[in-house]
């Protein structure tokens, strides 16, 4: 089912460009866990930033927690399956794969990463990095790269439908957070600076799996 004439899910055209902003992304998630590492209190940057994101009154309150239950586990299950599905619709076995498999590692990722930074929000809930965002931005990262595949986009204007993707998502989830005072703004970048690193390589890796299948089966 994800063999070679299985349309690649990460395009030949920004492999390049996608491979240097992951490596730069999964720099940004390191530099900022050390620097907020132990922390258990704003930063400098968000306190600058969460007076104006925080504390939103309905109805903005109410579109907040509809943003964030998107990255609950069942807003979350809902979105996947529906993704899922329409791939195999279309006969998008790798496309869906890259729907299980993206969005599962880059959450799985911050999970891994919250207890290493040890940053607190409300004295004793883990916060860096978001995990709604990264989960949101993943979901984004994937449905741009197939749309860039699927358009036959090239490298500048593939890499900007990618990049405006993930801003989008993570800006909307992320200022969800933010202002339902479940994240710091550093937080929500570490979310974002995640999904950007994890998305590009898990979709390289389940395109040199799929292909590795194939020859195998020659």
């Amino acid at each position: 089912m994800t063999g070679r004439s299985a349309p690649a899910v990460l395009p030949p055209s920004l492999r390049a460009w996608l491979g240097l902003i992951s490596a730069l992304a999964a720099l940004m998630v390191v530099v900022l866990g050390v620097l907020y590492a132990g922390h258990g209190r704003p930063g400098m940057v968000d306190a600058w930033i969460q007076p104006a994101g925080g504390g939103v009154r309905p109805p903005w309150r109410h579109v907040a927690l509809a943003t964030d239950f998107l990255g609950e586990p069942a807003g979350a299950a809902t979105l996947v399956v529906a993704a899922v599905t329409g791939c195999l619709l279309l006969r998008r076995p790798r496309a869906a794969l890259l729907f299980v498999v993206g969005p599962g590692m880059t959450v799985g990722m911050t999970t891994l990463i919250k207890p290493l930074a040890g940053r607190t929000i409300h004295g004793v809930h883990l916060s860096y990095p978001s995990g709604h965002t990264a989960f949101l931005t993943a979901l984004a990262l994937v449905v741009a790269l197939l749309a860039a595949g699927r358009l036959g986009l090239g490298r500048t204007a593939g890499t900007l439908l990618v990049l405006a993707a993930a801003l989008v998502a993570g800006a909307a989830m992320g200022w969800a957070q933010v202002a339902l005072g479940a994240h710091y703004p550093t937080d929500v970048l570490g979310g974002w600076c995640t999904a950007l690193a994890v998305i590009p390589a898990t979709a390289w890796l389940v395109d040199r799996l799929a292909d590795a299948g194939w020859r195998e089966r020659r």
